[in-house]
């Protein structure tokens, strides 16, 4: 678990409590006598599945603890195609950010690296102090300092795909290459469309 900051019990306790809000929605929204072409079932079902995200990440982050949920693909045509007992899986991340403090940036990485100062032999700019950062620390520790670091955190997805073992090194040169939508067991995203969404739309 990170050194950051953790989550307040109120800050878990608000989550469990949305996740709560967007189940009754959820089921409102299902047993209404439109249920079937009624475009609020999909969109409760994103909300409860933002809200039941969330609240895993702020439980894992305050007590190192998970929630049972998961979020299943789409079943239909173009849905999952792979192996019901995968051998192996891929965990394939994507986390975008804003630079919002390139100042803020660099000074973090000069604090790990004296070469990147003013005059000092390796000096650079925001790429390097970028490498720095990343070099030192793990993407969830990012992820949980970004507003430390000068970020500012955008749209993030992860996927959990199944896939074939491989030998060591097998897929390094090109490891991007072969994300397969009809191999993904499960997916959770994190995005300000979902925060801005109107629960009465």
């Amino acid at each position: 678990m990170s050194d950051a900051a953790q989550p307040t019990i109120a800050e878990v306790r608000a989550a469990a409590e949305a996740v709560k809000a967007a189940i009754d929605r959820h089921l409102e929204a299902v047993s209404s006598p439109n249920a079937a072409d009624d475009p609020a079932v999909s969109a409760a079902y994103e909300q409860l599945a933002t809200a039941a995200i969330a609240y895993d990440q702020l439980l894992y982050e305050a007590y190192d603890e998970v929630t049972p949920f998961e979020i299943p693909g789409d079943e239909g045509p173009g849905g999952y195609h792979g192996p019901e007992q995968p051998e192996a899986i891929s965990v394939l991340i994507r986390r975008d950010y804003h630079v919002v403090d390139s100042e803020r940036l660099r000074a973090q990485a000069e604090r790990l690296d004296e070469s990147l100062t003013p005059g000092g032999a390796g000096a650079g700019g925001v790429n390097a102090a970028i490498g720095v950062l990343f070099g030192e620390y793990e993407p969830d520790e990012i992820a949980a300092r970004s507003e430390e670091f000068g970020l500012e955190e955008a749209d993030s997805t992860l996927w959990v795909a199944a896939t074939e073992p491989t030998e060591p090194g097998e897929w390094l040169p090109e490891p991007f290459e072969h994300a397969d939508p009809q191999m993904l067991i499960c997916r959770f995203d994190v995005s300000e469309v979902y925060d801005d969404e109107d629960p009465d739309d």
